[in-house]
């Protein structure tokens, strides 16, 4: 999910913050991308509206 995305939806940083119990200078951290777990709670939040995405590792064989 992006951090524009999930701004745009609640109408701003600190109305965000807000409904996340955060400080809004954390949103202002994040980067282009929402951190994972916040992403998810942000799901529930706007009831599917916005969509956590999960970033998956390649497959990757461990070296004998």
């Amino acid at each position: 999910m992006k951090t524009t995305d999930a701004v745009e939806h609640f109408k701003g940083k600190s109305k965000l913050a807000k409904a996340l119990g955060i400080n809004p200078a954390s949103v202002s951290q994040w980067g282009d991308d929402v951190p994972e777990l916040r992403a998810f709670q942000i799901e529930r939040l706007t009831a599917g509206k916005l969509k956590a995405t999960v970033l998956r590792l390649p497959n990757v064989t461990p070296a004998a």
